[in-house]
């Protein structure tokens, strides 16, 4: 190869970007050696500027800037040691005719395996070529191998004999019965859901142009974040401290202080409970089956977090509330399902589950995770890969170990959530589950399905996990069955996964085969990933 472009995409937020700097320096530094010792040259394509004091691609408009710089047919790694946001890069990606590798470092501290997953998601989408690597320190094996390997054929070949297609699948005949059952109903009652603003941080990958999603029975409603946030202005303070207490009373915590800029307070707390009775009544007028709040653009300036209010509308048991004309319990005995940073994907996945799953008469809540990093554990009768699946706080309180009891809400991260609010903290219970993603490729729905279990660490090792990545956020300790590392990371086409727990392990195989057979039966190209 000639020489070899480098860029690295970022957040929007600049606090998260000067935070992020030294551990993507720290990476390129290792990449870079990494490319000489195997006999190549790197040019960063854009500089470190001091003013701002990051050296990221912070913008759609800086990032078509830089692309015009790079030769067209230049070999291209996109270095990502930090969470990214895909359209600072896609415009430029669309158009690069020349090899491109997208490179993630193994670390949950920053996440930058999210990023890159969610990039090579959206370039699957987009149909743009590129090949993807990660590594720990960049000098091992694996790495150097494939580096080589694509610096002399400018693409990678991973190992993704895992991933079974549905016709090949043996799916027990009651189980695929009742599954396109489902589907056909689905289908013909429809369902609306409600978008609180899309395309949440530049994530290409979640939506779901509209053509496709209507042959499934679903149909977006457009919602606003304004009017989200108009309608929170109408709640009574007394209704907001109505479901506080509630959650007092379940044994919800709450980690308290005074401090607005750096400490969860009671108002911000308040606020979280007007906005959670807020998404109900828009959900209820507009007829929404599920809704997605895209917060991270919009309403990051106004209110405290969104992920507290999403935690609660993904569980059964939950906070009531009332039509304020009628007095009508709104979603009486149901979850509303809500899908985090409007991942429409993650939306479509979780109503058909949630759905389905009450008619098996299983425990239907679920919810979408990222897929934020993981290494090997033994001890305590196990011995295996642990991945570690965190997301911000959507989590329902009915996975944790001890329910609103084993709950905790801290302030979120300032450097994210610069006007804080709480989260749904707390560990995963052990249990069998199914994962799954509906992802898009070749302009047409997809689905990847799999089995998994998730399992109790010792408590010593789960504080470890938290430290080493996100604290304040809920974890789960998860082993996806029959999926290596290595094959998750190549084949994997979101930085979320959706997960929902089942009652054993016959059961979880049953409800995969069934919802397997739904999505196809919707449309949806299923594949089975790690089930023999």
């Amino acid at each position: 190869m000639k020489t070899i472009y480098l860029v690295a995409s970022g957040d929007l937020r600049l606090s998260a970007n000067q935070n992020c700097e030294a551990a993507q320096s720290a990476m390129e530094r290792q990449l870079v050696t990494a490319v000489e010792s195997a006999g190549g040259k790197t040019q960063r394509a854009h500089p470190y500027i001091e003013e701002k004091k990051h050296g990221f691609i912070d913008s759609q408009k800086y990032g078509i800037e830089v692309f015009r710089s790079i030769p067209p047919d230049a070999p291209l790694i996109v270095a990502e040691a930090v969470w990214q946001y895909t359209n600072h890069v896609l415009p430029g990606l669309l158009t690069h005719r020349g090899p491109i590798l997208t490179v993630a470092n193994w670390s949950g501290t920053w996440p930058g395996l999210v990023g890159m997953l969610n990039l090579n998601a959206s370039l699957t989408k987009a149909g743009v070529s590129y090949s993807t690597l990660w590594s720990e320190d960049f000098t091992d094996a694996f790495f150097m191998n494939g580096l080589k390997h694509w610096m002399k054929k400018g693409k990678i070949k991973h190992d993704t004999s895992h991933v079974v297609p549905f016709k090949k699948a043996k799916i027990p005949a009651s189980a695929e019965a009742a599954g396109r059952r489902f589907a056909k109903e689905f289908r013909r009652q429809k369902a609306i859901m409600g978008i609180f603003d899309e395309g949440c941080m530049g994530m290409y990958n979640a939506i779901i142009p509209d053509e496709l999603l209507h042959d499934t029975g679903v149909f977006k409603e457009r919602l606003s974040q304004s009017a989200l946030y108009a309608a929170m202005r109408t709640v009574p303070e007394s209704e907001a401290r109505a479901v506080y207490d509630w959650l007092l009373a379940r044994g919800m915590k709450f980690q308290l202080g005074t401090d607005e800029a750096t400490e969860l307070t009671e108002r911000q707390v308040l606020e979280q409970c007007k906005m959670y009775i807020a998404a109900l009544r828009i959900g209820d007028r507009f007829g929404c089956a599920t809704i997605g709040i895209q917060y991270q653009q919009g309403l990051k300036d106004l209110v405290p977090a969104s992920d507290l209010v999403e935690g609660l509308l993904n569980n059964v048991d939950r906070p009531p509330v009332s039509d304020p004309e009628t007095g009508k319990e709104l979603y009486a005995g149901e979850a509303l399902p809500h899908f985090n940073e409007v991942d429409e994907c993650a939306g479509l996945d979780s109503l058909v589950t949630y759905r389905l799953w009450r008619q098996l008469g299983f425990q239907p809540e679920n919810t979408l995770h990222d897929v934020r990093w993981g290494r090997d554990y033994k001890g305590d009768g196990i011995d295996d890969f642990i991945w570690l699946l965190e997301i911000s706080g959507a989590v329902p309180p009915e996975h944790l170990i001890g329910g609103y009891a084993g709950a905790s809400s801290e302030r979120q991260p300032p450097m994210y959530f610069g006007l804080g609010g709480g989260t749904v903290k707390g560990v995963s219970k052990p249990g069998h589950i199914v994962w799954s993603r509906v992802f898009v490729a070749d302009d047409k729905l997809q689905c990847d399905i799999g089995l998994g279990e998730v399992v109790h660490l010792p408590q010593e090792e789960t504080e470890e996990r938290w430290k080493l990545t996100t604290p304040q956020w809920p974890v789960m300790h998860a082993i996806l069955k029959g999926v290596g590392r290595d094959q998750m990371m190549a084949r994997h086409q979101s930085n979320h996964i959706q997960v929902v727990y089942a009652p054993d392990a016959a059961k979880a195989k049953r409800g995969m085969y069934a919802k397997a057979a739904a999505m196809r039966e919707l449309g949806v190209k299923v594949h089975f990933c790690g089930v023999k």
